[in-house]
Parts: C-alpha cells; sequence; structure tokens
C-alpha cells in the first residue's frame, strides 16, 4: 500500500512540474525576429573580432619564439 501512494505521490509531482513550467512559459517574453537577427549579428561580429586578434597575437607570439630560438 505505502509503495502505491509512492508511486501516486511521484506522478503527482511530475503532473504539477509540468503545470508549473507551462505556467511559466507563458511569462516568457519572446523576442521579435528583429531583435534575435541583430543579436545574432553582435555575437558573428565579436566572434570575428575576437578570432582575429587571437590570430594576431598567436602569430606575434610565434614569430617572437622563433626569433628567440634562432
Amino acid at each position: 500500500m505505502a509503495s502505491e501512494e509512492k508511486k501516486a505521490g511521484f506522478f503527482k509531482r511530475i503532473a504539477a512540474y509540468f503545470r508549473e513550467m507551462k505556467t511559466e512559459l507563458k511569462k516568457v517574453v519572446w523576442p521579435t525576429f528583429k531583435q534575435v537577427r541583430n543579436n545574432t549579428g553582435v555575437v558573428i561580429t565579436a566572434l570575428i573580432l575576437v578570432g582575429a586578434i587571437i590570430a594576431v597575437l598567436d602569430f606575434f607570439f610565434q614569430f617572437l619564439v622563433n626569433t628567440l630560438l634562432k
């Protein structure tokens, strides 16, 4: 009998979790397509900029190490 009560309590908690999740998702303010496009552009630009900085530093340190080792 206790096992059946545990199972019932378990499934009630799962059901409550999904009800609460549905309620919370209704409160979310989803971004517009324009906002998503702009944010994506910012991220891509930042990635390219950081990648370029890392590449320049890599070439500089490679040159420096090669110069010191020769």
